[in-house]
């Protein structure tokens, strides 16, 4: 979901003078990436972290736009997006996930009726 808002947020960059006409795709890829994000981050406990997403999934908010994206405040907005998707790639490593045990596994230990 990072690479995708970060990808999403380059193409508006590149081009800009045309993002106008796509910004509800981009609200949209974006604040559900930054919600997805946010309910990671709770769950591990990262608070700091579920609050800038959060930050992000409301100024993203395609129901109700905090922006238009056109002029130059809306494309610093797009550019400071950028960072907490980009700073989480490095330093928030997601947890791999455990491997559920197998039944076919021989306990140790343990007898057969």
């Amino acid at each position: 979901m990072k690479c995708v808002s970060i990808a999403a947020l380059l193409a508006t960059l590149m081009f800009w003078r045309s993002a106008v006409s796509y910004q509800l795709v981009l609200r949209l890829v974006v604040s559900i990436a930054a919600t997805v994000l946010v309910v990671e981050a709770i769950q591990a406990r990262k608070y700091g972290w579920a609050a800038g997403f959060g930050a992000v999934a409301l100024l993203f908010n395609p129901a109700v736009p905090v922006f238009g994206l056109s002029g130059v405040l809306s494309f610093f907005l797009v550019v400071l997006s950028i960072a907490p998707f980009a700073i989480s790639l490095v330093a928030w490593k997601a947890q791999p996930l455990l491997s559920m045990p197998s039944i076919t596994d021989r306990n140790p230990g343990s007898e057969s009726l």
